[in-house]
């Protein structure tokens, strides 16, 4: 599975951005899908995550902010995030999941300034 990450950026603190992640595969066949962050000087954390039926979990940090939605018809799974915080800079990565395996994007840079 080879996965297309885009819509990164730099946006002011309060904006908006939207990330997609285009599968190379049906997604119909991927079990979960989901973003993680990575910022300078630290782990690779938990975004957001959605499985084939659509159940979502969010990290604490990103709840009532961020959304996570995927198109299986399109391959693609999305995450739209509002409210943007300085803490929120970070390369974000998508993940998909299938038979066991993981699979990860290149990485978008979104920079939030303050």
């Amino acid at each position: 599975v080879q996965l297309q990450a885009s819509g990164g950026g730099l946006v002011q603190a309060g904006g908006s951005l939207r990330l997609s992640c285009a599968a190379s595969t049906s997604a119909f066949s991927i079990n979960v899908m989901g973003w993680y962050r990575q910022a300078p000087g630290k782990q690779r954390e938990l975004v957001a995550t959605i499985t084939s039926g659509h159940s979502t979990n969010y990290a604490d940090s990103v709840k009532g902010r961020f959304t996570i939605s995927r198109d299986n018809a399109e391959n693609t799974v999305y995450l739209q995030m509002n409210s943007l915080k300085p803490e929120d800079t970070a390369v974000y990565y998508c993940n998909a999941r299938r038979a066991g395996a993981a699979y990860w994007g290149q990485g978008t840079l979104v920079t939030v300034s303050s």
